[in-house]
């Protein structure tokens, strides 16, 4: 049998720290990536200066979009779950309708 999978119950955010925690995580690998990116533009601009300006330019667009999602700010409040969550049977009862009338 497969692992369930967890449901969240509440619709709390997740804590400041680990929003802050995400975010600046992400801000260090886009930075990380943009280093590589100019360490490949010097590298390669004697080789191929096509591949060394695309990579000029990406160290350049990089940091541009890493401080506008690190600055954008908390995320949502996640919606509430479904209360069935899987198989849901069907009513017991059906529509209400009229009773037949008894008789006397």
């Amino acid at each position: 049998m497969g692992k369930a999978k967890a449901v969240r119950i509440t619709g709390a955010r997740s804590s400041l720290t680990e929003d802050v925690r995400g975010r600046q995580r992400r801000y260090m690998i886009s930075m990380a990536v943009r280093t590589v990116c100019v360490i490949l533009a010097v590298v390669l601009w004697q080789e191929s200066r096509i591949a060394a300006i695309i990579a000029l330019v990406g160290g350049t667009v990089i940091p541009y979009f890493a401080v506008l999602f690190a600055n954008a700010g908390r995320e949502g409040a996640p919606t509430m779950p479904e209360t069935f969550v899987g198989y849901q049977p069907p009513p017991a009862l059906g529509p209400g309708g009229n009773a037949p009338a008894e008789e006397s």
